[in-house]
């Protein structure tokens, strides 16, 4: 896939594939793809939870057990 840009948004993407240690602007975008990709999952996930009914109360009792679980 080739990708045709004005030369300001050129300059731009070289400036921060080299200012964020890049080797090439091209791993710069997959980069910026793969962030994309990681926020639409993360927005899916998110309307999924909102149209699911709720498993029960969020309350001290639910997070004291949520701390539980990650203590192990």
């Amino acid at each position: 896939m080739n990708i045709s840009l004005p030369d300001s948004l050129k300059e731009f993407v070289e400036q921060r594939a080299a200012e964020k240690g890049y080797s090439t602007s091209s791993e710069y975008v997959r980069e910026l793809i793969r962030r994309d990709q990681d926020r639409q999952q993360l927005r899916n996930l998110l309307a999924e939870g909102a149209r699911s009914d709720p498993a029960g109360p969020a309350d001290a009792t639910y997070f004291a057990a949520l701390r539980d679980r990650i203590r192990g």
